[in-house]
């Protein structure tokens, strides 16, 4: 049965705005959204006072400051303060207006750099972190083991999902903060039509991904959210309250290059300079719990990558550039 009334962070950035999307279409709930005017989630009294004036049964919590390797690694307090003082502010708060629901967003950045793969649940917290993402994962660790204390504190219901490399309509765009996808077809897309004979892209290109659709995503949280507790509890681990959340389908990010190449239509050469961190070689995650549990990703690299192109095209005067 569909809680009723659910406050949805972060409902304008590329996850929330498809986790939004996917609450209105299934149309048996109230979804409460709101702006930064409305409710600071960096300020405490700001996110208690929208709590005290909202019936909220759960929580769906998205927002975060989000980057790509080179923006983390430039602004490393920024990305672990930021994401510390909102997901505290928003946990705490939460528990303490006993909501007994909620569902924390993290990241695949969680787990070491050189982790066993794929990864799985229980090899958190088994070496040392990526170091041009430790400020971000450091903040979704925490996250995780807030809501596992929460719920050991007063038997609530916070669970935590991992997705692996998000990407899709709404994304960010920006040259100097993007992701991969969005910075290559951005590039790409460039390098077309300025008719340039090369392009060079950084890092060696030799890492492997996996890359999940944010509409894909949007349906495991809808997903997630309905599993009866009692049979959550039995798939899930106490040590490691959270979930796994991808495709199972990994890719080189040299023909992740080439496959965005040949649908934004450039011809050049394309080249790689190493001079530019890699971040972590290989991370693609285990997913046997959520499969356990009945989900399953639909949307294909190949049909993903070409309407997120579209995406772009169709919205080139007003895609969001977090430069």
């Amino acid at each position: 049965m569909a809680l009723k009334n659910i406050f949805l962070t972060g409902h304008r950035g590329m996850v929330g705005s498809a986790v939004y999307k996917n609450l209105l279409n299934e149309n048996s709930s109230n979804v409460i959204v709101a702006n930064r005017s409305e409710v600071d989630l960096l300020d405490w009294a700001s996110v208690d006072n929208f709590f005290n004036n909202n019936l909220i049964d759960l929580v769906i919590h998205v927002a975060a400051k989000v980057g790509g390797i080179t923006a983390v690694k430039n602004n490393p307090y920024d990305f672990l303060y930021e994401n510390l003082q909102i997901q505290n502010n928003v946990l705490s708060i939460a528990a303490n207006h006993n909501i007994t629901k909620l569902l924390f967003i993290g990241s695949s950045c969680i787990y070491p750099r050189d982790c066993t793969q794929p990864m799985r649940e229980e090899y958190l917290l088994t070496g040392p972190l990526e170091k041009t993402l430790e400020p971000f994962a450091l903040a979704k660790i925490c996250g995780i083991k807030m809501c596992q204390a929460i719920n050991q504190k007063y038997g609530f219901d916070y669970r935590s999902l991992m997705p692996s490399n998000l990407y899709g309509p709404n994304d960010n765009f920006s040259l100097e903060t993007s992701h991969v996808i969005p910075a290559l077809i951005r590039k790409l897309n460039y390098a077309k039509a300025d008719n340039k004979k090369s392009i060079e892209l950084w890092g060696t290109g030799n890492p492997i991904r996996e890359f999940l659709h944010v509409s894909d995503f949007a349906e495991a949280i809808t997903f997630v959210n309905q599993i009866p507790q009692k049979k959550y509890n039995q798939v899930i681990q106490d040590e490691y309250p959270f979930l796994n959340t991808g495709t199972g389908h990994e890719i080189k990010i040299s023909d992740l290059a080439k496959k965005i190449a040949k649908i934004v239509g450039y011809e050049g050469d394309i080249n790689f300079n190493s001079d530019f961190p890699d971040g972590t070689p290989r991370k693609v995650l285990n997913i046997d719990k959520l499969e356990k549990l009945g989900w399953k990703s639909k949307i294909g690299l190949a049909d993903g990558l070409n309407s997120t192109f579209k995406w772009f095209q169709d919205n080139a005067d007003s895609f969001r550039d977090l430069s």
